[in-house]
């Protein structure tokens, strides 16, 4: 059997995307091959779970419009299919001065985005989130917090619907693209395809050698350490709480955040992983290191983020210097509450040029579209990404 699709990936990009190929083209023969046993393992099942209203992006931007369309999409998907989600509203909570006009600033970039946001004085943030103490804060209501490894879930049961196919425990060990077909194989195993679509995340840069396609960079594995209150504190905040982001930094910052199954984690921070699929501390693996250290990029970009990076690291050594990041607009934890919890790892793409790539970076042949990176907050915008790819395919 040759499919008219196959999509390699079973994160929550790939299935939004297999979803958008079966509205775009009722009946087609959609195939989605997965490495792993269950589907949304990866970067979609390791992050904070929260579905972002998108104050952070460029106003006309791609990312400030598939964040807004995709929150509200996947609000009205977790209402259709049964998947419990809740809108809690966030909080930006400036500590001090420069914050408080970093703060004034996102407060324009709302309102250009669409975004409903209300500015909080120091008095009215404690009012609102008695344990939480600043200068003042933004709260955008929207905000909500979901299980994107359920949603996944969900996404596999409607592609199963629609007649598509499902392998997972399939590691692609080879792709090459003939005149009027793909050829995929996995092991012992081969698959042809019309079209192939690769939506693998933390290995799309190794599918697109793969494949044979020239690639202009490199796949850089970033640690998200995260920690979880105990039991006793679930309740220490009412809403999600962000610092205000240094636009200077590439990451969000520590934050506690409500996860729908009633917890409270503190974190993520940001630190160079050495092993792109290494969750437990201290995870190494020797292929993923060489790789990234005999790129060029990755040197530039070290360089440029040196002194950040150095702050990471030891906050991430000590576990005191950590607990300092949240103290800073929640002084009541104490180093006992930071409780061990699963690490999440991002699919950062770096250029030759050492540049950090934030938007969406494919690499296309006459059959073939890989996605090299889909930028944050995928999870949030996945159901327009996946149309957005969809669309690009269907009129290869």
């Amino acid at each position: 059997m040759t499919y008219d699709f196959c999509v390699i990936g079973g994160g929550i990009v790939g299935l939004a995307t297999a979803i958008g190929l079966a509205h775009a083209r009722p009946g087609a023969s959609i195939l989605i091959l997965e490495k792993e046993g269950s589907l949304g393992q990866h970067q979609t099942g390791h992050n904070s779970g929260v579905i972002h209203a998108g104050i952070y992006y460029p106003p006309g931007s791609l990312k400030a419009e598939f964040c807004r369309r995709g929150a509200r999409k996947t609000k009205d998907f977790c209402n259709e299919h049964g998947v419990p989600f809740e809108v809690c509203g966030k909080l930006l909570v400036a500590t001090n001065e420069l914050e408080r006009k970093r703060m004034n600033a996102l407060v324009e970039r709302a309102k250009q985005n669409r975004i409903k946001v209300e500015c909080l004085d120091g008095a009215e943030l404690t009012h609102r989130e008695p344990n939480i103490v600043g200068v003042g804060g933004l709260f955008l209501e929207e905000t909500g917090i979901v299980n994107y490894r359920r949603m996944c879930e969900a996404m596999g049961e409607i592609v199963r619907k629609t007649g598509s196919t499902i392998e997972l425990n399939i590691r692609v060990t080879g792709i090459r693209e003939t005149a009027t077909e793909v050829v995929v194989s996995g092991g012992t195993q081969e698959w042809k395809t019309l079209r192939l679509i690769a939506c693998a995340g933390l290995q799309s840069d190794r599918l697109a050698k793969l494949a044979g396609i020239k690639i202009d960079h490199q796949i850089v594995p970033f640690r998200g350490e995260y920690y979880r209150l105990p039991a006793a504190k679930n309740d220490i905040v009412h809403h999600l709480i962000y610092p205000v982001p240094d636009p200077d930094l590439p990451f969000l910052g520590v934050h506690l955040t409500r996860m729908i199954d009633g917890t409270v984690t503190v974190g993520p921070n940001a630190v160079l992983g050495f092993a792109r699929e290494g969750y437990p501390k201290f995870s190494f693996n020797l292929r993923d290191v060489v790789e990234y250290t005999g790129f060029p990029g990755f040197w530039k970009t070290m360089k440029a983020n040196l002194r950040s990076g150095m702050a990471e690291m030891r906050n991430s050594i000590f576990k005191a210097r950590y607990l300092e990041e949240c103290r800073k607009y929640c002084p009541s934890l104490i180093l006992d509450d930071l409780l061990p919890y699963e690490s999440g790892i991002r699919a950062q793409a770096v250029l030759r040029n050492g540049t950090l790539v934030h938007d969406f970076l494919f690499a296309e042949t006459k059959r073939m579209l890989h996605v090299c990176n889909a930028p944050s907050p995928a999870a949030t915008s996945a159901i327009p990404i996946g149309e957005m790819i969809a669309s690009k395919v269907v009129e290869m």
